[in-house]
């Protein structure tokens, strides 16, 4: 009896040895994983391969309506305010997230017809214009050939000169009609881009909080990271989409106020042209407004020049980027390189679109170069 006790002494303390070699990473052989485990890790891994590639077949057919969806995320972002507050008075979310994207989509498409009607249009009639005034006596043309004199008396030549703007002008009649025509045979296209915005918009602002849930909880990254990259999408997105957008109608507003205020011919089209100006980076709004009153100051109208490069420098310049911007975007901390290449290349790349979904990209990189040099720190 006491030899059996002692064997079954033995054979414990000859486990519990194991075990604690196991456990010190003393013994060369671990348990290896059952069958069953094994299994159950390699069904993991084809689910996550399988939901890989269904992620990328869904971009795939989503891939025509791509820059509508982002807009339409952008725009969501963007009134999300405005629709929790009319959310929050009328106790109704559906319907306030529906009104919101009908007016929306409302002024969308008055902007796009208001382009064709305005800035095609009115560009044409101004090219004509323009060149009937060069050949006449018009303003333009009086100045012209007052330059034409004074550049004739240091050997240039000036109907060379005259020429090259009259061809100009009529360039410009050619490629505002090859807008025009554009537009016209993608109407369908157009359409069904507002209507996946519009629906993306909807989404957004009824399931945003439930979509953001499930990315963080589908993502192979740390929910905390994932939940960082979704915040700075949507801070980088509403802040393109107001800082952009919203403060070039402003400026465009403002400068056809002082065109009008001024004298300068057709103050609309130039106002359309000032708003559109304003979204390249560092000149702007300066390519317009600064020529214009030049050109005043040079056929005589001396005070109402001053007066358009004041107002261009205080209102369409100071007023919109010192007080109108900075009430609705924080500051970005990204480097102005990086903002320029964003600029260019998203035009580049994407074309007009590319204005938007450019700094998106390079915000989103951005942030997720930031958050890796982090975890880098942290980990050191």
């Amino acid at each position: 009896m006491r030899e059996r006790r002692d064997d079954n002494v033995h054979k414990v303390s000859s486990q519990g040895l194991k075990s604690m070699k196991q456990l010190e990473g003393l013994d060369p052989q671990p348990p290896h994983p059952s069958a069953a485990v094994r299994r159950r890790e390699r069904a993991a891994r084809g689910l996550a391969w399988l939901a890989l590639l269904s992620v990328i077949a869904m971009a795939w057919l989503a891939r025509p309506f791509g820059t509508a969806l982002v807009l339409g995320a952008l725009l969501a972002f963007v009134l999300e305010p405005i629709n929790a507050r009319l959310a929050s008075y009328t106790r109704r979310p559906v319907a306030s997230a529906a009104l919101t994207v009908i007016v929306a989509g409302a002024i969308v498409t008055g902007a796009i017809v208001g382009f064709i009607s305005v800035f095609v249009v009115r560009a044409v009639q101004l090219s004509g214009a323009l060149r009937e005034d060069i050949r006449g006596g018009g303003p333009v043309g009086t100045w012209l050939n007052s330059a034409i004199g004074w550049l004739s008396r240091i050997g240039v030549n000036g109907e060379t000169i005259r020429s090259r703007l009259e061809a100009s002008a009529g360039e410009i009649a050619s490629r505002a009609g090859g807008i025009a025509a554009v537009l016209a045979s993608s109407t369908l296209a157009t359409l069904l881009g507002l209507f996946f915005a519009l629906l993306t918009m909807y989404l957004i602002l009824r399931r945003g909080q439930r979509i953001v849930a499930a990315l963080i909880a589908m993502s192979p990254l740390e929910p905390r990271h994932t939940e960082a990259l979704l915040e700075e999408f949507r801070r980088v997105g509403r802040t393109t989409m107001s800082g952009t957008v919203i403060t070039g109608i402003a400026q465009g507003i403002l400068a056809a106020i002082g065109y009008a205020i001024t004298g300068v011919p057709d103050p609309i089209f130039f106002g359309v042209v000032t708003a559109f100006a304003s979204l390249l980076p560092a000149v702007g709004t300066l390519l317009v407004w600064v020529p214009a009153g030049l050109f005043l100051i040079s056929t005589g109208h001396l005070g109402k020049g001053i007066v358009e490069l004041l107002w261009g420098a205080l209102l369409i310049v100071g007023l919109s980027d010192y007080v109108i911007r900075p009430r609705l975007v924080r500051e970005d901390s990204m480097p102005t390189l990086l903002v320029f290449i964003s600029l260019f290349g998203g035009i580049e790349a994407l074309g007009l679109a590319g204005l938007i979904i450019g700094p998106l990209i390079m915000g989103l990189s951005f942030a997720v170069l930031r958050l890796y040099r982090q975890q880098r720190a942290a980990a050191s």
